[in-house]
């Protein structure tokens, strides 16, 4: 656990460290759904129903890639803005 913040920069940091390990998680999420999505176009081909929510599923899935991959996006671009030395990108185990 890590110390309290002392200052903004550190709460930013925080933050942003927070984001970096959810975002991953719910992008792979919206990515299980596409692919439901298109299991279930397939498998079900004579269910007008089931094609339909098919393609819900298929067209949420891509809409929340879209949102979360913008929104990466956005907090690579302030993290680097804010003056953080590391680049915003996917959380690495740490080296022992």
């Amino acid at each position: 656990m890590t110390a309290a913040p002392s200052n903004f920069p550190e709460l930013v940091k925080i933050f942003l460290d927070l984001i970096k390990l959810i975002l991953p998680v719910l992008m792979g999420a919206a990515v299980v759904v596409f692919f439901w999505g298109i299991v279930k176009f397939i498998t079900k081909a004579g269910d007008e129903k089931a094609i339909k929510e098919g393609r819900s599923l298929m067209f949420w899935g891509l809409i929340a890639l879209f949102v979360m991959l913008s929104f990466w996006g956005i907090m690579r671009f302030t993290y680097g803005e804010l003056g953080f030395s590391k680049t915003f990108g996917l959380p690495l185990l740490p080296e022992r």
